[in-house]
């Protein structure tokens, strides 16, 4: 009870002093009193500034942030020639196919391309000498049928993500293809393993495009399935369109190759890249970060 007797006048005196002190500030704001107590109304001006910046504050880490511009931004810096290209529209990707509908496409390719028939598709296309640097290294159809095949966006690297993404969007404006995506980043592990069959690719670990982000397999999607084989004529039609949209955009098509033709197959060529492990984790790491740097700033 004492120390309660003891704070109450403290208490009190304190109350006292606030309300003269609020007073005096009121007083003080009045435009006639500017002379004769600036120094209170130093006190008004820093309470107006702590308020505005704290405002300013709340407000640049409250408000929601589209996921592209981090995307953008980082392509703003990095690739200027895409960004150029996208003239500033950073493209999503499209929603994930069943994986049933891949299997049963890759069912109905194994049996046309085993059937006899006059359609021979590698003679359709121009004779094109590849650059020196083509290694042609191809992925048969044959190599859709594993369950490690990873169809997700987020190992692709933002420059060959982008331009994937506008040959989509080229292909579906102009031509009225939806496309799908069958493979994108592949292991090293399964390169290795593809690469023991030599009409699949010929490419072991770290020498495809595939382990660094840069290159994907894409088939086509009608009617509610999903079409693989170029011996599907649409499909072909298809397949030669999308060669044509990819090299617009800066893109290596699998169907100029000469010993292996993959013809849904694309990949960046980065300038400067040193196909090793090394480089290969540099990469996905940037794309997965680009990846959870937007996410986190979208919640």
């Amino acid at each position: 009870m004492d120390i309660v007797r003891n704070l109450l006048p403290q208490s009190k005196k304190k109350l006292i002093h606030a309300r003269n002190f609020a007073q005096q500030m009121n007083h003080a704001a009045a435009s006639e009193q500017t002379q004769s107590h600036w120094h209170l109304q130093q006190w008004w001006i820093l309470i107006a500034g702590v308020f505005l910046l704290s405002s300013i504050l709340v407000f640049a880490f409250t408000r929601p942030i589209d996921p592209t511009k981090i995307e953008a931004d980082y392509l703003r810096k990095t690739d200027p020639q895409i960004y150029a290209l996208l003239n500033g529209e950073i493209l999503t990707p499209p929603p994930a196919v069943d994986e049933s509908l891949i299997d049963a496409a890759i069912i109905q390719a194994q049996i046309l391309e085993s059937s006899p028939s006059t359609i021979s598709p590698t003679q359709q296309f121009p004779n094109v000498t590849p650059s020196v640097d083509n290694e042609e290294f191809g992925d048969m159809r044959s190599s859709f049928d594993t369950a490690q095949i990873d169809r997700k966006w987020d190992k692709m690297h933002p420059s060959y993500k982008q331009r994937l993404l506008m040959v989509f969007k080229i292909m579906k404006e102009r031509h009225g293809y939806e496309m799908v995506l069958l493979e994108g980043y592949r292991s090293p592990e399964r390169q290795t393993r593809l690469s023991g069959n030599a009409a699949t690719t010929l490419a072991k670990a770290y020498q495809s495009y595939h382990q660094f982000g840069l290159a994907a397999d894409v088939a086509f999607k009608r009617d509610g399935k999903v079409v693989i084989s170029e011996r599907d004529p649409w499909a072909w039609q298809g397949y030669k369109l999308y060669g044509e949209a990819a090299e617009s955009v800066g893109l290596t098509w699998g169907g100029r190759w000469t010993r292996i033709h993959d013809y849904g197959h694309t990949e960046f060529r980065m300038p400067g890249l040193r196909k090793n492990r090394e480089s290969a984790e540099r990469l996905i790491s940037e794309a997965q970060n680009q990846g959870l740097m937007a996410n986190n700033n979208a919640r």
